[in-house]
């Protein structure tokens, strides 16, 4: 593990990174998603497409990097902008986001984007989840905001104040038009029974990138973890059509 100190918004950004296949030609960077680290994308990939060096990045607030200040996902894509320039990885050949990770992935605007199980496209919530931010805000308003934890959603509980201000700015961030806008080669790959990030996400997101390729796999929001060569092979493929 390696850190990299860096400078946005007048704060300091630690950055926790690994490096694996340094002396490889070709570079393959890897964001994870929201509540995760980089330790669950090497634990994926970290023995498959050997002939590329593999980036591992904990985004700012999560593992051992640090956020000092609460983003949006845009403020996300200007750290990692300043950090893979740090690495000399800023022709970006390939970057591979999950969930979160895709959508700081496709505002980088990679030769090759591959988003597994990508967040960014947001539908109507159900009758029961609008009931309970209807709830909340009353409550709120009403001066008992300290019964917060009954109402906050599950990927939100354990956060301190900057990541709960983090997460309230990126989870209902709609990227329809910035997958619209794209404009590179995509390559997405999906589980079939993910909840989470539903595969009628992914077919919008193959409808918005003009250039783009879906492949439904076996699993759940995180089918890569039990079929990471699989998903190996496809994003190998693609970056050699690409190259071509």
């Amino acid at each position: 593990m390696a850190i990299k100190t860096l400078q946005y918004a007048q704060q300091t950004f630690s950055v926790s990174y690994e490096i694996v296949n340094p002396g490889a030609k070709h570079t393959i960077v890897f964001l994870h998603g929201w509540g995760s680290n980089k330790e669950l994308m090497k634990q994926a990939f970290g023995r498959t497409l050997d002939t590329f060096r593999h980036v591992y990045i904990d985004l700012p607030g999560f593992g051992n990097s640090t956020a000092p200040i609460s983003l949006d996902s845009e403020g996300y894509a200007d750290i990692m902008e300043l950090f893979l320039a740090q690495i000399n990885a800023n022709d970006k050949e390939i970057i591979v986001g999950h969930s979160f990770g895709g959508k700081v992935a496709t505002l980088l605007r990679p030769r090759l984007l591959v988003l597994l199980s990508s967040a960014g496209i947001v539908w109507p919530k159900p009758l029961k989840v609008r009931a309970k931010i209807a709830a909340f805000k009353l409550l709120k308003n009403l001066g008992l905001a300290q019964l917060r934890a009954r109402f906050v959603a599950e990927d939100a509980k354990s956060l301190n104040r900057v990541m709960y201000e983090t997460f309230k700015r990126v989870v209902n961030e709609d990227f329809s038009g910035t997958f619209r806008h794209f404009g590179g080669r995509a390559l997405l790959c999906w589980g079939r029974d993910d909840t989470a990030t539903p595969m009628k996400s992914a077919e919008k997101i193959d409808t918005l990138i003009e250039n783009s390729r879906l492949v439904a796999m076996e699993g759940d929001h995180y089918f890569f973890l039990k079929q990471p060569e699989a998903v190996a092979a496809e994003i190998a493929a693609e970056f050699t059509r690409s190259v071509k």
